[in-house]
C-alpha cells in the first residue's frame, strides 16, 4: 500500500467513525442542520488538506475534529455578523444610493477579506485601525471613543499596518 493509499484509508476511517458525531455536535451548537452538515464537510476537507503529505495518526480524533470545527464555526459566525451588519447599513441607505447587486457582492467580499487580514489582532487594535482608515477619524477622537491614550491609538494603528503589510503578497 502506498503512502497516499494509507492516508486515504485513514481519512475514510476518520470520516466513517466521526462524521455523524461531528454533525450532531455542530447541529447542537448551531441549531441548523443544513449549516451543521456544511461545516462538518468543511471540517473534513480542512483535515484532509492539512494532512495531504503526512500520515494521520490521531490519538484523540474527536478532540481534533472539535477544534478544527470550532475554528470554522467561529469563522462562520464572524462572517454572518459582517454580512448582517452590511445588510443593516444597506437598509438604512436612501434608495437612490444603494449600490448595484454586483457592487454589493464585491463590497461584502472586500469586507470579509479585510476582516481576515485583521484576524489575530486585538479588538481595540482592529477598532482603531477601522476608525482611522475607513471612518477617517482623527487619532484623538479614536482615543476618546476607545477610552485609551493617544499614544495607544498610534501604537494600535501602527501594529495593524505592520500586520496588514505582512499579509500582502
Amino acid at each position: 500500500m502506498t503512502e497516499a493509499d494509507a492516508l486515504a484509508q485513514d481519512v475514510a476511517m476518520l470520516y466513517q467513525n466521526n462524521h455523524r458525531w461531528l454533525s450532531a455536535w455542530l447541529r447542537a451548537k448551531m441549531g441548523n442542520k443544513a449549516d451543521a452538515e456544511d461545516l462538518a464537510q468543511d471540517t473534513f476537507i480542512r483535515v484532509l488538506c492539512a494532512h495531504t503529505s503526512t500520515q494521520m495518526a490521531l490519538r484523540e480524533p474527536r478532540a481534533y475534529l472539535a477544534t478544527v470545527a470550532g475554528r470554522l464555526l467561529a469563522n462562520f459566525y464572524r462572517r454572518q455578523s459582517i454580512e448582517r451588519t452590511y445588510l443593516e447599513v444597506l437598509a438604512n441607505m436612501p434608495q437612490s444610493e444603494i449600490p448595484s447587486l454586483e457592487t454589493q457582492a464585491l463590497m461584502k467580499e472586500a469586507l470579509l477579506e479585510i476582516d481576515q487580514m485583521l484576524d489575530g489582532l486585538g479588538h481595540k487594535v482592529k477598532q482603531a485601525f477601522v476608525m482611522a482608515q475607513f471612518e477617517e477619524l482623527p487619532y484623538a477622537e479614536i482615543a476618546e471613543r476607545l477610552g485609551v491614550s493617544l499614544r495607544s491609538v498610534k501604537n494600535y494603528v501602527a501594529r495593524a499596518m505592520v500586520h496588514c503589510s505582512a499579509m500582502l503578497p
